[in-house]
């Protein structure tokens, strides 16, 4: 998986949060976006994801030598990130089950297993809406991870994690991303203390 980003910009009205901005992002390295509050990092993400649209400029995904379509390229990527919504009225298992309908695990590995391995099996049938915040990004992480996917995004992904949270996190870098483009934005070093590469927005 490569990504390159050509002169990118994204506004909002008459505000440009980030313009001019060039990348050249490819498999299997980690690379860390980092910037201050409201220098675009989340922005940016978003966009290399899909899911925002450019202001100006381009972003090319290619995947084994073929440009990915627009329309296609949720099916190469996954994300984590703390304003993305979790279907609340749904049991854990439920939801990792439903979710895997629409983006496949890696092989091997299925919805009770993996709640197991994210410390979540006693709370398997449990609704997520009574989950509290550190338990809620554990799931998120792990829609994201285990997701069998080319490329990873990750938006600050320890927000609520306590200690154990995060070591649990560490674990999913370092067992779940060979050979995947993983990006990080993040201003925590502990996020991205994998990553090979730092980008400073906002500079």
């Amino acid at each position: 998986m490569t990504i390159t980003v050509t002169e990118a910009g994204k506004r909002f009205n008459r505000d440009w949060i980030f313009r001019k901005t060039s990348l050249q992002l490819g498999a299997p390295q980690h690379y860390a976006i980092t910037g201050h509050n409201g220098s675009g990092k989340s922005t940016l993400l978003q966009c290399i994801a899909g899911s925002m649209l450019l202001s100006e400029g381009k972003i090319h995904c290619n995947w084994q030598g073929q440009e990915i379509a627009a329309e296609k390229l949720h099916q190469y990527v996954s994300i984590a990130a703390p304003y993305l919504e979790l279907i609340e009225e749904m049991t854990a298992l439920e939801f990792l089950e439903y979710h895997s309908r629409f983006k496949p695990f890696k092989p091997g590995y299925h919805a009770a297993h993996i709640l197991e391995s994210i410390g979540l099996s006693k709370s398997a049938n449990k609704q997520i809406r009574y989950f509290s915040s550190g338990m809620k990004q554990r799931i998120k992480l792990a829609q994201a991870f285990y997701a069998d996917t080319p490329l990873l995004l990750l938006d600050e992904p320890c927000t609520n994690l306590d200690q154990q949270g995060i070591e649990l996190y560490k674990e999913l870098i370092a067992n779940l991303t060979q050979d995947r483009l993983v990006i990080i934005g993040s201003n925590d070093p502990i996020e991205y203390e994998s990553c090979g590469e730092t980008i400073r927005m906002g500079v």
